[in-house]
C-alpha cells in the first residue's frame, strides 16, 4: 500500500483549521495524525468537523505534539505572531511546513529556505492558497505590462490582523517584477485627510477596506485614457481555500528549499 501523507493541523479548532482537517480526513493519500489548539479542550477532530470520530483528539502543547508524533506536514493557519516561531520548529524536527500565515519578512524567507536546504525537505508560505486568487494575480501582473498604472483595493472583515492582507502585497510583488516603478498622480497631490490615498507600493497604491459581514475579495484597477481594466476576484467561503491546501501538501513533499507563493504551483 502507497504511503499516505501524515499531516498536523495547528490552530485546528479555528475557522480554517476546521477547513483543513476535514479536507486531510477527506483525501485518501492523506492521514490526519495530530491537531492542536493551545485553547480547545480534548475532542476528536472528526466529532469537531461534523464526521465520524478519527481517533485523533486534540492537543494545547504544540512543541510536544510535533515532536512525539512527527508528521511528514504541518499545516499552520494560526496568525503573523507565531508564523515563524511554528515554521522553524517544523523544520528542526524534519517536518515540511505549509503556513497560510503572514507575517514573514524577507530575510526570515531566506533565513527559512537555508535550514529547508540544509534538512532536505520541502516548505511553502503562501498569503493565499486559492486558485482563483492565484489566477487573478498573474493575470494582473501580465496586464500591467499594458497598464501600467493602477491601484489594489482589497477587502475583508472587519476581525482581520493585517493589512495590507497578504494577498495584496503578493500581487504588487508580482506587479513589481514585470512594471518598474512608476509614481502615478498628479507630483502635487496632498493628502488632506492622512492616508487616504492609502499605502505607496512601488509606485502604486494599496487600499485595505476592512468590514463586518465581508469574507475576502480583491480587484486590481488598471486605466489608460479612454479604458479601464479591473480584474476581480471574490472568495465567498474557507472552502475555496482547500483545493489549494491538498495541492501543497503533495507538492512540499516532492522539492528541498521553502517557497513563497501558491503561484509557483499554478501553470
Amino acid at each position: 500500500m502507497e504511503h499516505k501523507i501524515r499531516v498536523a493541523v495547528i490552530g485546528a479548532s479555528g475557522r480554517m483549521g476546521r477547513e483543513v482537517v476535514k479536507t486531510v480526513l477527506k483525501e485518501s493519500d492523506m492521514e490526519l495524525v495530530a491537531g492542536m489548539d493551545r485553547s480547545s479542550g480534548p475532542i476528536d477532530l472528526g466529532t469537531m468537523v461534523g464526521l465520524e470520530p478519527c481517533g485523533v483528539t486534540m492537543r494545547n502543547d504544540i512543541q510536544q505534539a510535533l515532536t512525539e508524533v512527527r508528521p511528514d506536514v504541518v499545516v499552520d493557519f494560526t496568525g503573523p505572531h507565531t508564523a515563524v516561531s511554528h515554521t522553524k520548529l517544523a523544520i528542526e524536527l524534519g517536518i515540511r511546513p505549509v503556513m497560510g500565515t503572514t507575517g514573514f519578512t524577507q530575510e526570515a524567507i531566506a533565513e527559512l529556505d537555508k535550514l529547508c536546504q540544509e534538512r532536505q525537505i520541502g516548505g511553502l508560505i503562501a498569503p493565499n492558497f486559492s486558485i482563483g486568487a492565484i489566477l487573478m494575480m498573474k493575470f494582473a501582473a501580465q496586464a500591467s505590462k499594458y497598464f501600467p498604472h493602477l491601484e489594489i483595493i482589497e477587502y475583508h472583515g472587519d476581525q482581520k490582523l493585517d493589512a495590507p492582507s497578504g494577498t495584496s502585497v503578493k500581487t504588487a510583488e508580482l506587479i513589481s517584477e514585470v512594471r518598474g516603478e512608476l509614481r502615478q498622480g498628479n507630483p502635487k497631490e496632498e493628502e488632506t485627510i492622512e492616508g487616504a490615498r492609502g499605502g505607496y507600493y512601488n509606485g502604486f497604491r494599496i487600499h485595505s477596506v476592512r468590514l463586518p459581514g465581508i469574507f475576502a475579495q480583491q480587484e486590481v484597477v488598471m486605466a489608460e485614457k479612454g479604458q479601464a481594466l479591473k480584474i476581480r476576484h471574490d472568495s465567498y467561503d474557507r472552502e475555496a481555500y482547500m483545493p489549494g491546501v491538498a495541492l501543497a501538501i503533495r507538492k512540499v513533499m516532492t522539492y528541498s528549499g521553502m517557497i513563497y507563493g501558491f503561484e509557483h504551483f499554478i501553470d
